[in-house]
């Protein structure tokens, strides 16, 4: 049988390195060289040396990749599928081979006022023709596959649930030498909770203060709060917030963190917190996981689904469950211990080598 020519849109595996979407992509593309031995990718005017694949380049104008570039360069490489891995956004305007698209979440559709009005703009536009055109979606989790049959009647055999994993760079360390690298270069010493996940009103960044807030009140736990990450724009709200409570001392926003700093963080940690309300997946608490740090997290969206039974769970809504639970944790250096070992391997059970294996049955079977 002929052999099949597939591209990737592989835009976010650069352009959004350090979000979910980012991760996703780059483990992707990383893994499918074991799948498929050609590989066409399209990156943003830039080659990646540690993609030994086929890539393409464009000019960044928006039109002109999807007007011109695009339908050209599918139709001279006689591509036989193109495959978009950032929720569809980026398909050509016109469909001229089969498509694929990875669907992460619907949050913009579940909960519009915590997203941006530019995205939310085009991802309710683009969305429905998105859904109509596609020949398969992949979906992250049961509960994002769900998601979609509701809101979008689309069938429920088109669509397919591959999971994904943390990276390999997140792994136990040697806690001295991480102790000394947080010190020299964030000044942070001493006992931590941790949280990673971004600051937007969906994160639920503000339950967390104020459950820290109640602990320091009540028992004045020696810990402080880290939480790494880029300044958005609900950043402030938490500032004020931590300066409101009188906690800013203790609470230690340390700005954007790179990717390769974050094993330091999750190893450094005492444990960490994931209050977040809704998540197609939720990488971040698998990727603590992965360091043997023990994980507190929102029973809520596909959370359950993919941590199981491996952490502490606490409902968004309720500050002084998070609270206690934090306690919970904070007094017991046995259940630390015990759940560091029961996370670690909920983590090692998720892998990307096996993320795009799942992902090339797809290709193939369409």
């Amino acid at each position: 049988m002929k052999q099949k020519n597939i591209a990737i849109d592989g835009r976010g595996a650069l352009l959004y390195r350090g979000t979910g979407i980012g991760t996703y992509t780059w483990q992707l593309l990383a893994h499918l060289s074991d799948e498929i031995k050609d590989l066409n990718i399209i990156l943003p005017g830039m080659e990646y040396d540690g993609f030994c694949f086929s890539t393409a380049q464009w000019d960044e104008q928006k039109d002109i990749l999807r007007d011109d570039f695009l339908p050209n360069y599918i139709k001279e490489n006689h591509i036989d599928l193109y495959h978009v891995p950032q929720n569809g956004i980026g398909l050509p305007n016109k469909k001229i081979c089969k498509e694929t698209v990875t669907i992460h979440d619907l949050i913009p559709y579940l909960y519009p006022e915590t997203v941006g009005r530019g995205y939310l703009r085009d991802f309710l536009r683009e969305m429905p023709q998105i859904m109509e055109r596609s020949d398969a979606v992949i979906t992250v989790s049961e509960c994002s596959a769900r998601d979609i049959c509701r809101i979008f009647h689309y069938p429920k055999a088109k669509i397919h649930v591959i999971h994904e994993a943390p990276e390999p760079i997140y792994r136990p360390m040697d806690k001295e030498k991480v102790a000394t690298f947080l010190q020299q270069k964030y000044g942070i010493c001493g006992n931590y909770i941790l949280y990673v996940g971004g600051f937007g009103i969906r994160k639920n960044v503000k339950a967390l203060i104020n459950a820290f807030y109640l602990l320091r009140q009540e028992e004045n736990i020696p810990l402080k709060l880290v939480l790494p990450g880029k300044r958005s724009r609900d950043f402030d709200a938490l500032d004020q917030l931590t300066e409101a409570l009188q906690i800013k001392d203790d609470v230690i926003f340390t700005d954007y963190v790179p990717v390769s700093d974050l094993p330091y963080f999750y190893n450094g940690a005492l444990m960490m917190v994931y209050p977040s309300i809704y998540e197609g997946f939720g990488l971040p608490p698998l990727e603590a996981m992965a360091c043997t740090t023990p994980v507190i997290a929102a029973k809520t969206s596909s959370l359950p689904e993919i941590l199981g039974n491996n952490v502490l769970w606490f409902d968004p809504f309720d500050t002084v469950e998070l609270a206690e639970q934090i306690r919970r944790l904070w007094v017991s250096e046995t259940l630390r211990k015990r759940m560091a070992k029961m996370g670690k391997e909920k983590a090692d059970s998720y892998s990307w080598q096996e993320t795009a294996k799942q992902t090339a049955k797809v290709f193939r079977s369409i």
